[in-house]
């Protein structure tokens, strides 16, 4: 074998090598990257679970209300105007993650829902009968919980986004998302209003 032939045999496995170990690392990190795009649309899935028991929650809290303060129909008209507006987009999809206007117009609609929740639990003190129910009791122990589970959401959904979106920025990770379509996704940023939970105890 002649020393030109030896050296397009060394060359040409160079090549293959490099062909293979490019083929890898771009399966790699292209199955990281969906791996961590999932786990964002896992997370905002849990979000709006949460948000949806608030929002179904709400009713019979309204019902109960009523019963005792019947005369407060502003509040009532304001958490039922604000429950219809987040009806509209409780549901938005992982893919209106890329979106900002998107997930903004959701957040504004769950902040103003909030906002009228804080305002009807407000009006509730006004009636001490009304603490003393049982069925009220539990449906503040219900909210309660679910404002609790509806920030450990928003956080676990952050987190999977920062993941995600650092993941796809790195070098060299960056080529592979750009050209494999990945773009990043924004995150939960709550109103200063909705940066606590509404106080429902009594």
């Amino acid at each position: 074998m002649s020393g030109g032939t030896k050296v397009l045999l060394v060359v040409i496995g160079v090549i293959v090598l490099l062909c293979v170990v490019g083929c890898s690392f771009y399966t790699s990190s292209y199955n990281k990257m969906v791996t961590l795009d999932e786990k964002v649309s896992e997370q905002w899935a849990q979000v709006q679970n949460q948000y949806q028991r608030r929002y179904d929650l709400i009713p019979n809290l309204v019902e109960t209300v009523k019963g005792y303060a019947s005369h407060e129909s502003q509040v009532f008209t304001d958490i039922a105007d604000a429950r219809s507006k987040v009806g509209g987009v409780v549901q938005i999809s992982a893919e209106d993650l890329n979106d900002p206007a998107k997930l903004q117009q959701f957040q504004e609609a769950q902040n103003s829902l909030g906002g009228a929740l804080q305002r009807l639990l407000s009006v509730t003190e006004n009636y001490p009968e009304l603490q003393a129910n049982q069925n009220f009791l539990a449906l503040q122990d219900q909210l309660e919980g679910t404002e609790n589970r509806i920030a450990t959401a928003r956080q676990d959904f952050n987190s999977a986004v920062t993941s995600y979106n650092t993941a796809i920025r790195k070098f060299p990770q960056n080529i592979i998302a750009n050209m494999s379509g990945f773009t990043q996704k924004a995150k939960f940023e709550a109103g200063s209003s909705a940066q606590s939970a509404p106080s429902v105890s009594f």
